[in-house]
């Protein structure tokens, strides 16, 4: 079986068939780095990690590229308030997401471009619009797309372009012809700091969020690559206005557009205004990264995702039982082959539109197996097969002691030797309270032939 995508523009599963046989280039809407990353940002991001690494083990040559959004109202405004440069506040919150990443196990992109390096190639293509007659000078300075002379604006969204409206980045005033036309280029205002301005043959000002990613991506991939992704908020309008200017300069521009779902918390919406508003930190807090990853991937990357603490505490107790095979079984060192039953039922799950909780459920079956036949060979396809979901690469001890709330394990070990003396001397009602103890801390206890062992309960 070929792998198969959903694609937004055509709202069909079709076969992946990539530009060049081998080579797949992707682009991902990165994050506007002004704050913290929230989940909704990991939910986009853990998406499109799992497509980067599936492509991968697919045999695909993979160029990656996910933008970092360095300049914006948002922005400025933040470095304002807060009395830094514009480049300060952007280099602690990209260093912030990186961090927050790398926690819960995404992998870099190939190229990670900033948006405020780009600038000359967003003016080139501005200049470009121009001449073509798709867009035209306001008199307040700015530069807008002129949308009703674009033919195919609404394919992605699906709608039609009197259905539309202006979208909630997009200023509406008196400079515009069409109050769905949008801004490639934000004249420059007296209060603005100097860090936010760039000169122009327009005027001074700096570039519209979705000429951005038009630029960037064009650069890196060329004229015409093979997927653009985001989160499905950014369907419309900034994926249908990139389509408009990268079409609208004469370029084929992306072929497969994929959309993750949205994330709910406990079934709402995620918003300040709601109190149900969570960064990774905040989460990190409760939960380690793994448990995290894993419990994303439990939800196809097209579905709504709805976050819980409840959902999580389950998706800890499943990747316990996980872990907890390859501890009683030490996994052999194994390549996957792909024509192997369990293997090839995982590979019919990714490929079809990435299907992680199919590729999951290959995974408890292999436990099932591993419990009950106590086969290394079995524990390593277990392992390499959830290596190539980013999971399960922990040593199983140091997973199933991690994470207990315990500082110091060495007292874990002294409480254990203390409850092993009560025993000898048949003090086991001194033994019972020691394991008592124990379970207070989140400790479960396992007496074997060979000691006693423990893990977080």
């Amino acid at each position: 079986m070929s792998l198969r995508v959903h694609n937004s523009l055509s709202r069909t599963l079709e076969d992946f068939q990539p530009l060049v046989p081998g080579q797949v280039r992707m682009y991902v809407c990165g994050i506007t780095v002004y704050d913290l990353c929230h989940m909704g940002h990991l939910r986009m991001n853990m998406a499109f990690d799992v497509i980067y690494r599936w492509l991968r083990a697919s045999g695909y040559g993979v160029t990656y590229v996910r933008n970092i959004t360095d300049i914006d109202d948002k922005i400025i405004k933040r470095a304002v308030e807060r009395g830094i440069t514009i480049r300060q506040l952007t280099e602690e919150m990209s260093s912030a997401m990186h961090e927050d990443f790398a926690a819960v196990g995404l992998l870099r992109p190939d190229h990670e471009p900033r948006a405020t390096e780009y600038v000359p190639q967003m003016l080139s293509l501005i200049e470009r619009l121009e001449e073509r007659g798709l867009a035209y000078r306001a008199e307040g300075g700015d530069v807008n797309y002129a949308v009703r002379k674009f033919d195919g604006y609404g394919k992605l969204s699906g709608k039609s372009i009197d259905d539309l409206r202006a979208g909630e980045r997009v200023a509406v005033d008196d400079g515009k012809l069409d109050p769905l036309d949008f801004v490639l280029w934000k004249a420059a205002k007296a209060e603005e700091p100097a860090d936010a301005k760039w000169a122009a043959p327009f005027g001074e000002g700096r570039p519209g969020w979705h000429i951005e990613c038009s630029a960037m991506s064009c650069a890196l991939l060329g004229e015409s690559f093979d997927i653009h992704g985001g989160g499905t908020d950014l369907q419309f309008p900034h994926h249908e206005n990139e389509i408009a200017q990268s079409e609208g300069a004469g370029y084929p521009f992306a072929r497969y557009w994929l959309h993750n779902g949205f994330l709910n918390v406990d079934g709402e919406k995620m918003s300040k205004s709601l109190g149900n508003f969570f960064t990774i930190r905040d989460v990190l807090q409760k939960f380690d990264g793994e448990t995290l990853r894993f419990f994303m991937l439990r939800t196809h990357y097209r579905r709504p995702f709805n976050f819980s603490d409840t959902h999580l505490e389950d998706a800890r107790a499943a990747l316990t039982r996980l872990y907890t095979a390859l501890d009683a079984v030490p996994p052999a060192d194994i390549a996957i082959d792909w024509a192997e039953p369990s293997a090839a039922a995982f590979k019919t799950a990714m490929d079809e539109d990435f299907g992680t909780p199919g590729a999951i459920a290959v995974l408890f079956d292999l436990v099932n197996e591993v419990n009950r036949d106590r086969s290394a060979q079995r524990a390593g396809l277990l392992k390499a097969l959830a290596g190539v979901l980013g999971i399960l690469q922990q040593e199983p001890r140091a997973y199933l002691q991690g994470g207990s709330g315990v500082d110091d394990a060495a007292w874990v070990e002294e409480r254990i030797a203390a409850r092993a003396a009560a025993k000898a001397a048949k003090d086991f009602a001194g033994a019972d309270a020691i394991r008592a103890e124990l379970s207070a801390k989140g400790i479960m206890l396992k007496d074997g032939a060979d000691g006693t062992t423990w893990v977080k309960s």
